[in-house]
């Protein structure tokens, strides 16, 4: 196994730093030099930048994605006796969001071919959740590896039931569903700036979008403390949750290569789906939709041992996520569908993410794909 010993980056964050280093520095330096570190300048630039990529009326920064939740729910009076449903198959912060509001995380399950959130199961949970004296409230659609999911049949379900729907685009900043940026689907969009993420910062970030002028009037004051009329002037509960000056900075220069890194992903994409798409069960993207691959999942039914293999041989991958949500200790105890979230527990025994970036080489690639070939077979 020696030809495939040459170390391998899971997320390669570095490369894409050294391409636009002398860019950040300048930017960070003209950020050190007017001093306004809190809602400077560069935050309402970035906003006015994520309103024109996403087609969204409002684009609202935040500290990070989990925060960005947070302040759509607290927007919309999210709290006690409600449900918020959430697939079982996701990050931790989809269902911690509505927890720590006192409100009901609700799991349901995902579909195995796009890992989002399964309709019926929803269908499902709606029933179930009034059976035990829930209000059902918002349904958190999450687009999980980079994957819009299929926000307008279950817009549609969620419409005949009043429930609203929070689109959660951390992992899915850029995609595109029927021609729509993620951003401008659902009541509200989330995204998350965290640094592996295919669009993201030097520290924690996120954003909400909107085009509800209400809502983004009311996140606004949420985000500030709950800021009336001026600084101290509190109108409702809040939170102290700001996308810092400086990381605004990066982000503006990190945009401007976006789009490219976008269509590099593509590419890595497409080719490792080329190359293992006869020895393994690889992503399935719909075809309407495109993705921002932050992650390029297997499905493999020995997947600890591939794992191990790798790792033996220099090639990093990650199991996202290892436990179903509805099945981890500090949620287990919440409600989940009647109909059980089968696929879940069966996703965290065989998903497998490998090394993916916009910058990974062709022949790092075919070495990678060469090892797991060589593995399984």
């Amino acid at each position: 196994m020696s030809e495939y010993s040459a170390p391998t980056q899971f997320i390669d964050l570095a490369a894409q730093q050294k391409l636009i280093r002398p860019q950040l520095e300048l930017a960070i330096s003209r950020v050190l030099d007017h001093g306004q570190y809190i809602m400077g300048p560069e935050v309402k630039e970035f906003e006015g930048q994520l309103r024109e990529f996403t087609g969204a009326s409002h684009a609202l920064t935040c500290a990070n994605g989990t925060d960005a939740l947070t302040l759509v729910l607290m927007a919309w009076g999210i709290g006690p006796g409600d449900a918020v449903f959430v697939p079982s198959f996701t990050y931790v912060a989809t269902a911690e969001s509505p927890a720590q509001l006192g409100a009901t995380p609700f799991f349901v399950d995902v579909l195995e071919d796009t890992f989002n959130i399964d309709p019926d199961s929803f269908k499902q949970a709606i029933v179930d959740c009034r059976k035990l004296g829930l209000n059902p409230s918002v349904v958190i659609a999450v687009d999980l590896f980079g994957q819009p999911a299929d926000v307008d049949t279950i817009t549609d379900i969620a419409r005949s039931e009043n429930i609203r729907v929070l689109v959660d685009g951390a992992q899915s900043f850029g995609a595109v569903s029927k021609g729509r940026r993620v951003g401008t689907m659902g009541d509200a969009t989330t995204t998350s700036f965290f640094p592996a993420k295919p669009f993201g910062c030097y520290g924690d970030g996120g954003a909400v979008f909107t085009n509800s002028d209400e809502d983004a009037e009311i996140i606004n004051s949420i985000r500030l403390h709950g800021k009336g009329s001026q600084k101290y002037d509190n109108v409702r509960i809040g939170l102290n949750s700001r996308l810092d000056t400086i990381q605004a900075a990066i982000l503006i220069e990190k945009f401007k290569i976006f789009p490219k890194e976008l269509e590099m992903r593509a590419k890595v994409a497409c080719r490792y789906s080329e190359l293992l798409s006869n020895v393994c069960s690889v992503p399935t993207l719909t075809d309407y939709n495109t993705s921002a691959w932050a992650q390029y999942t297997l499905k493999l039914e020995a997947r600890d041992s591939l794992q191990n293999k790798l790792k033996g041989v220099g090639i990093p991958s990650v199991v996202y996520y290892p436990i179903a949500l509805s099945k981890q200790i500090g949620y287990r105890d919440y409600p989940a569908v009647s109909s059980g979230v089968e696929t879940s527990e069966l996703l965290v025994k065989k998903v497998l993410s490998l090394p993916m970036h916009p910058y990974l080489s062709s022949d790092s690639q075919h070495n990678i794909v060469a090892a797991i070939r060589d593995l399984l077979s």
